[in-house]
């Protein structure tokens, strides 16, 4: 039986990092995708040539899509176990301080190139049994938050296609998940330092944390299937907090962590 094949988005840095040397590490074929070819063409060499493969892409482009795909189908051996989503950019600040071109392109990145992203791997997912989609979403996706208002409203998106999508896809055997990390140490983090909710919240997760939720959602086989994969006590306790407390009680504490 041939080995697992994923293909992970923004895989030259911090989680798309991560998760590609720990799929390699346990016997997964990698393909490393990013805008920074020269970074993932190095981390694929690092993990050698019968384990990984690499190329340039701007996930808002489908022709860069269809040429990575049809790229790493045959490098696979024809397997697309998991499509992992995982690029995203941030800009945070005041709504009106941050450049309109950015907020765009917040939007096209961290949602549209999802939508590309699945649109075209549908064909190869359908030919891979039992395939999966993972999504990067983030705990911002719970309640919309001060001064990452953008990027917040991007992972609601990417919420609502999640679990839409699973439904959809679910008649060709493909779940579709997300993740949903608190603040991580990375080099988006950056973003993150003016920010009142992580100095209150405090940047507790590594990459390598994120890492091992997307590992065991790609490769846990639950009964009841899990749409949204919490990362850290903070995600997990925010997500059920907003789920039995008032909402007039969640924008309260919203607030009191931005400020």
């Amino acid at each position: 039986m041939r080995r697992p094949a994923i293909f992970v988005t923004g895989a030259a840095s911090g989680i798309g990092r991560a998760c590609a040397e720990l799929f390699a590490a346990r016997g997964w074929y990698v393909g490393l995708y990013d805008v920074n070819g020269e970074g993932v063409a190095r981390i694929a060499a690092e993990l050698g040539e019968h384990n990984a493969t690499s190329g340039v892409l701007d996930v808002s482009d489908p022709d860069g899509w269809e040429a990575a795909l049809a790229h790493f189908w045959v490098r696979s051996g024809q397997r697309l176990d998991v499509l992992f989503n995982n690029a995203g950019i941030l800009s945070a600040g005041p709504f009106e301080t941050v450049p309109l071109a950015k907020h765009r392109a917040m939007l096209d990145v961290n949602v549209g190139g999802m939508i590309v992203g699945c649109h075209c791997a549908l064909r190869y997912l359908r030919k891979t049994p039992g395939a999966r989609v993972i999504n990067m979403a983030s705990a911002t996706a719970i309640y919309g938050q001060p001064d990452l208002v953008t990027y917040s409203a991007t992972k609601f998106a990417v919420r609502g296609f999640t679990e839409g999508l699973d439904l959809e896809w679910s008649q060709y055997g493909i779940r579709v998940s997300d993740i949903w990390p608190s603040f991580v140490s990375s080099a988006m983090a950056a973003g993150f330092k003016s920010i009142a909710s992580a100095q209150s919240l405090g940047i507790r997760l590594t990459p390598a944390d994120v890492a091992a939720t997307v590992w065991r959602c790609a490769t846990g086989r639950r009964l009841i299937h899990k749409t949204h994969w919490m990362v850290g006590l903070q995600a997990g306790t925010l997500s059920f907090a907003t789920r039995v407390a008032p909402t007039a009680m969640t924008r309260w504490v919203v607030r009191l962590l931005a400020h």
